[in-house]
């Protein structure tokens, strides 16, 4: 689980009304700082893209059973259809199209990021992979529990994504019970940000949306790689 680039000038984040389309050639030649600090984002992105595409390892034998691996496709699914509807809408009514502008301000907002290194590694790690994975459900759960009021039109579709998020991660809670590796407890929630202007929640939006898809794309490359004979 791209369309246009949006100008991150600093007191954009601190407006309500969303300026018109722009893109970030004046201001990243005017800050050296804001274009490296962009270009080392696009690095990371290309590198994770490249560690993504490794292939897994064939060999591996993982005891899982089909039923939950075809449940989990199906939340999958769901749950990239609802995210790409997020995304269109933020991107056609408020001009928020290029996440990886966008996060800029997520650094300064410490918006964080899910691991999944155990996901992605040619020697699969069945167990780290589905802790790795609930983890960033929950987490993601929690951000979207953040965007609450985002807009009345977005509202619905924040929250149908917030419960499919939420059914995914107790479908892998309760793979890893039967698999007897779950935690002794469920995770806690950290501290989820703060917006102090509708342009942050809706661009902290993109953002959720974005990195979701990205986790969800990995996972359903892992699902596919265990429904194989």
């Amino acid at each position: 689980m791209y369309k246009g680039p949006l100008e991150l000038a600093p007191d954009r984040a601190q407006s309500l009304q969303p300026r018109p389309h722009k893109t970030m050639a004046g201001p990243a030649a005017r800050s050296p700082t804001k274009l490296m600090a962009l270009q080392l984002l696009l690095w990371h992105s290309a590198f994770w893209t490249g560690q993504e595409a490794v292939p897994l390892d064939p060999a591996s034998s993982l005891p899982v059973p089909q039923s939950f691996v075809l449940k989990c496709l199906e939340q999958v699914r769901k749950i990239q259809a609802q995210g790409s509807v997020l995304q269109e809408k933020l991107c056609a009514t408020y001009q928020l199209c290029h996440p990886e502008e966008l996060a800029l301000l997520g650094h300064s907002l410490g918006i964080p990021q899910a691991p999944l290194s155990n996901c992605s590694s040619q020697g699969l790690q069945l167990t780290g992979c589905l802790s790795q994975l609930q983890s960033g459900l929950f987490l993601y759960q929690g951000l979207l529990q953040a965007l609450a009021g985002i807009s009345p039109e977005l509202s619905p579709t924040v929250d149908m994504l917030q419960l499919d998020v939420a059914n995914f991660a107790t479908t892998v809670w309760q793979q890893m019970e039967d698999l007897g590796v779950a935690p002794a407890v469920h995770p806690t929630q950290g501290t989820m940000p703060t917006f102090t202007s509708a342009f942050q929640r809706r661009a902290v939006g993109v953002l959720v949306a974005s990195r979701l898809q990205r986790l969800l794309e990995l996972v359903y490359r892992v699902l596919r790689h265990l429904a194989e004979p």
